[in-house]
């Protein structure tokens, strides 16, 4: 156990690029804000105190989701329209690898310049290099859901291929991903000494065979090579040989897969040590067009201020309906003390004045990026909060288990810091401290997260706010929007 009591010790020094604010910031569809609530200077957000969050929001689609569905996309026979297509770094750089890959897209922008519907022409298989002599250097910034799918998708295609992003993505976690496509028969490296990126493909087609690959580190992995594996020429079979976190992702990737056309075969319980089975005969098919849905993961910041703040809030774009695990965020708010209403695609939101929230044991290895939400609530609560199963956040965009202990910790809450949870005692009284700068690292999630301290009636500064053009560009244009103060 570390005990975290005293910030100095703890603040963690993690790789990554920090692109200058003025990148960040300056898209017309990226954040404004408004004068009397923010003010931007040298690269930090003021965030004046939020008494309550009341309104609608309408969310941005999904990252997990909009990835996935480029690549099959690339993959299917014919023509997909993609509709609700997060406009986020993330996405813009597995764009700009199909465009440098030749595969045709159609963007369509709206008014204020972000991307509106995109049609993706399929290849109706694997994805050879256009230029196959010559190596293809794809630069994926610091994108998982970029780099660990196209990782695997190129090795089913022909090419010279070597897959990127910046010092932090050279910090994240592959070598499962590559032990699995070796065990296939890819020719596929990525550095020994780390078993990080960057990726080198010497690809010549896959006749398909069996894999057996770890699921304790990423789920991605495993979402990679099932994407993949249609694109092979022979019957594939992957199998967990330890245990799969983070299954409903995989759920996810399987339920895409099927709009595809696509039916994956699954033997054994998902929470213990599955076998995936996919026929040589299952092949991609468009299904003309795809909505992508709400991004579950952005919505569990909206939830968690109204549950903090007893405002009400509804969020539109997933619900009830959902295929993201991440909507299961509410459920863990309504233990807290909150109000939950569901339907098929919104989530309402609030609390009564008369109920405190309580603090939870939860195990969030299904919902570790909302569980970063959590653990700021945790700051509103009575009682400790325990976040378990969380050892995937030492492999995020940055090393999120300390990244969040520290920046809890100067807010007055008292973190045991264990290999794979951590239990968050609040501030005595629930006061948070006043002006604290929130670090976060290069890393979207830690920014959005935290802005909701300001809910506990002080100023909070928010260092490099537009990291949230990773995945929510407008974030705090529209949590300003349903701001009270």
């Amino acid at each position: 156990m570390i005990l975290a009591s005293s910030v100095d010790a703890f603040v963690p020094t993690f790789g990554g690029s920090k692109k200058a604010f003025s990148e960040k910031m300056a898209p017309s569809s990226y954040v404004t804000f408004s004068a009397t609530a923010t003010t931007t200077e040298e690269n930090t957000l003021l965030l004046k105190p939020i008494k309550s969050l009341d309104g609608t929001i309408t969310l941005p689609g999904s990252k997990s989701l909009s990835n996935r569905i480029l690549l099959l996309s690339a993959l299917s026979d014919g023509n997909t329209v993609v509709d609700n297509l997060l406009d986020s770094d993330d996405i813009q750089y597995m764009l700009k690898a199909l465009k440098q890959l030749e595969v045709p897209l159609d963007i369509k922008t709206n008014e204020d310049g972000s991307v509106g519907k995109v049609t993706v022409t399929g290849q109706a298989g694997p994805i050879d290099s256009p230029t196959p002599e010559d190596v293809q250097n794809l630069f994926l910034g610091n994108a998982g859901t970029a780099m660990r799918p196209l990782a695997a998708a190129l090795c089913m295609g022909k090419g010279k291929f070597v897959l990127d992003g910046v010092p932090r993505m050279r910090e994240r976690p592959i070598a499962d991903l590559i032990d699995g496509l070796k065990q296939l028969g890819a020719d596929v490296e990525c550095v020994k000494e780390t078993g990080c990126p960057p990726v080198t493909t010497n690809a010549d087609g896959l006749g398909g065979g069996e894999a057996s690959i770890s699921g304790k580190m990423s789920s991605q992995f495993l979402s990679a090579m099932l994407m993949a594996a249609p694109a092979a020429t022979g019957d594939v079979k992957i199998s967990i040989k330890d245990e799969l976190i983070s299954a409903p992702y995989v759920a996810l990737t399987i339920g895409l897969m099927k709009r595809f056309g696509v039916n994956v075969q699954i033997e054994g319980d998902m929470k213990g040590t599955p076998s995936f089975f996919i026929p040589s005969t299952e092949k991609y098919t468009s299904p003309e067009s795809i909505l992508v849905e709400g991004d579950a993961s952005s919505a569990s910041y909206f939830i968690a201020g109204a549950a903090i703040t007893g405002g009400t809030v509804t969020v539109r774009g997933c619900g009830s309906e959902s295929v993201q695990g991440d909507v299961a965020f509410a459920d863990v708010m309504e233990q807290m003390g909150a109000t939950v209403t569901w339907a098929p695609e919104s989530i309402t939101v609030t609390r009564d004045p008369d109920v405190k929230l309580k603090g939870v044991d939860v195990d969030c290895g299904e919902i570790p990026d909302a569980a970063m939400t959590l653990a700021v609530a945790a700051l509103f609560a009575e009682g400790p909060t325990t976040i378990r199963n969380v050892y995937s956040w030492r492999l995020k965009e940055t090393e999120r288990m300390k990244a969040i202990v520290a920046e809890c910790t100067k807010l007055g809450a008292t973190v045991e810091e264990y290999r794979d949870y951590c239990v968050i005692h609040p501030p005595e009284g629930n006061k948070l401290n006043d002006s604290v700068l929130i670090e976060t690292y290069d890393d979207h999630r830690m920014a959005m997260a935290f802005s909701l301290a300001a809910c506990g009636g002080v100023d909070v500064i928010i260092n490099d706010p537009g990291c949230t053009a990773k995945t929510f560009p407008t974030y705090f244009t529209m949590l300003e929007g349903i701001t009270s103060r």
